[in-house]
């Protein structure tokens, strides 16, 4: 095994998201984008696109097949960020259009943490380290 990377699927929307994401966090970069053409079911959808995010590798695809399921919160991207400024920035962008799961406080693991699914389904948890 040479690499391993966060696999991102979306249904007809990861463009849109990634949009958003690039706004949120000042280190979002994609790497590469490619998008269906007009000869598939969804043309401009992404095909593929690879994206660097915190020193972390992730592979976004909107799915050409419908499917029943979507994200679940159990799987979520966990952040740390530098300060209470920034996270609570960020938790309120993403969280517009989407569902609040913990605000943002102290819980004692940490001294500012909120998770929250945005208006895309991807669950996120945002941290200030200890």
């Amino acid at each position: 095994m040479s690499r391993a990377f966060t696999h991102l699927m979306f249904q007809g929307n990861a463009r849109a998201a990634l949009e958003t994401y690039e706004t949120v966090f000042a280190d979002f970069t994609i790497d590469m984008l490619e998008l269906n053409g007009d000869d598939t079911a969804a043309p401009g959808t992404v095909r593929m696109a690879k994206i660097s995010f915190a020193g972390q590798n992730l592979i976004v695809i909107d799915s050409p097949i419908p499917h029943d399921f979507d994200f679940t919160p159990s799987m979520s991207l966990f952040v740390e960020m530098d300060d209470a400024e920034t996270l609570d920035a960020a938790f309120a962008q993403l969280s517009e259009g989407g569902k609040v799961l913990m605000p943002p406080d102290n819980y004692g693991f940490s001294p500012r943490f909120g998770w929250l699914s945005d208006r895309f389904g991807l669950s996120w948890q945002l941290s200030l380290p200890m």
